[in-house]
């Protein structure tokens, strides 16, 4: 018998920031276990940069800033992308699978905008795509959705995937700060970007949930299907208004297959959403502190499942992409690859004004008889039952305070439009979701 190879396998790393460094110094560190986990060595080939005098630390003969011609070289076995964004990293993934490498990335934003693409271009070469970085973190969520759920058919996905938003909302319950002052504070930290643009506007969290419901209900489902709204309205007093009612504030990804049985809906749909909510502190999500993400998922036959951890930062993430590359690895050295997302179901996705939810309103009202009246008489112009109602102050500080029940968001939000121009009502002052997480 011949001895096994022990040519090394070896990797091209594109980018060497907070992740890329960790990846880096991973690989060095855990080289013999990682060599007993694979079966072959691993090493890099080469590092691709901008700028590499900005990196002293690292092994300068390893830096290049010609990352295509790193990927397509002939002694590359594996690709790790860790610099985020759509180009150049889609037409480097591209050339990677042209030239029969397998790919392992962190990469959200380019894969809930050209997630299909992808797949299809590493299919059609026989090669991997991976990326459980791209989702919360060190938290082994996308696996379990893609294989170990694979025989389940899954129904919910609701997460807190944005360590950023999760800080500042939590910050703002525990201290009663406002959101300027709890974002400041997540600055200085590290917590948050300069730019903290993608974070609190829900961009990075829309991108995570088009990947969770793509994975968990075998649609393609993009960014843009995302509804999404941010938290720089949620003011101190939605979240002291949150605590009166037993619930907390959190930013929610909420992907939902409905089932039919809804005019204008002939089959199932996909729901898939972003936005800021009340939620019960009864529920595990409402546990979920600082700059930790949790994702909790509900399937037919297994039940509820939650998925908790650090969702960000270097060597969390670093520690995701290093768990896909064994199973690359694995992959290469048995000549085969591994099973990617189907798409076979094809679910509409609904649109969020068609989507059910709830609401937790605030109104500045005139306090005068009638009022109470006008206002609920609005919400049953619109098809909208009120759960609960209650008046806090008098005179000029009277304020109205309602829960609904469930509704079409759309009714929901033609009631809100309607109140607005009401002569009754001085100002909406708070509009916020409200989730049972039942």
């Amino acid at each position: 018998m011949s001895a096994p190879e022990t040519r090394p396998l070896r990797v091209a790393l594109l980018g060497c920031g907070t992740v890329g460094s960790a990846v880096l110094r991973l690989i060095d560190e855990q080289a013999d276990d990682l060599t007993a986990r694979v079966g072959r060595p691993v090493e890099v080939a080469g590092i691709a940069v901008r700028r590499p005098a900005h990196h002293p630390d690292v092994p300068q003969h390893l830096l290049t800033t010609d990352a295509e011609a790193l990927v397509t070289r002939a002694d590359v076995d594996l690709v790790v992308e860790v610099i985020g964004g759509i180009e150049p990293a889609r037409t480097l993934m591209l050339a990677a699978f042209a030239a029969g490498k397998s790919v392992v990335s962190a990469n959200k934003a380019l894969l809930a905008d050209d997630g299909p693409a992808l797949h299809a271009a590493a299919a059609a070469s026989g090669v991997d795509l991976y990326y459980e970085a791209a989702v919360a973190g060190a938290i082994p969520l996308l696996r379990p959705l893609r294989e170990s759920l694979a025989g389940d058919q899954i129904r919910r996905v609701v997460g807190i995937v944005n360590g950023t938003t999760n800080y500042i909302l939590s910050r703002m319950a525990e201290t009663g700060a406002g959101f300027a002052e709890a974002l400041a504070e997540a600055t200085d930290l590290g917590y948050a970007e300069a730019d903290p643009t993608a974070d609190v506007d829900g961009f990075d969290a829309a991108a995570k949930a088009a990947i969770l419901a793509s994975l968990s209900f075998h649609t393609p489902v993009s960014a843009a299907d995302v509804y999404r709204e941010g938290i720089s309205a949620v003011s101190a007093t939605d979240v002291a208004r949150a605590a009166e009612i037993g619930c907390t504030v959190k930013l929610l990804a909420i992907c939902e297959r409905v089932v039919n049985g809804s005019p204008g809906h002939p089959g199932d749909t996909v729901a898939v959403r972003v936005h800021p909510a009340m939620i019960p502190t009864t529920h595990p999500l409402a546990a979920v502190g600082g700059a930790f993400n949790a994702v909790f998922v509900e399937a037919e036959a297994a039940g509820q499942l939650m998925f908790y951890g650090q969702g960000a930062g270097g060597e969390p993430t670093a520690s995701a992409v290093l768990g896909d590359l064994v199973a690359v690895a694995r992959n290469r050295l048995a000549g085969a690859s591994g099973q990617g997302p189907t798409g076979y179901a094809g679910l509409a996705v609904r649109p969020i004004a068609d989507t059910p939810t709830r609401y937790h309103v605030s109104l500045d009202v005139a306090d005068k008889p009638g009022v109470l009246a006008t206002v609920a008489q609005e919400f049953a112009r619109q098809e909208v039952s009120i759960a609960t109602v209650r008046q806090d102050g008098h005179g000029d500080a009277a304020t109205l305070v309602i829960v609904t029940h469930s509704a079409p968001d759309a009714a929901l939000s033609a009631t809100i439009s309607a109140l607005r121009d009401m002569p009754a009502v001085r100002g909406v002052t708070s509009v916020l979701r409200v989730e049972g997480l039942s």
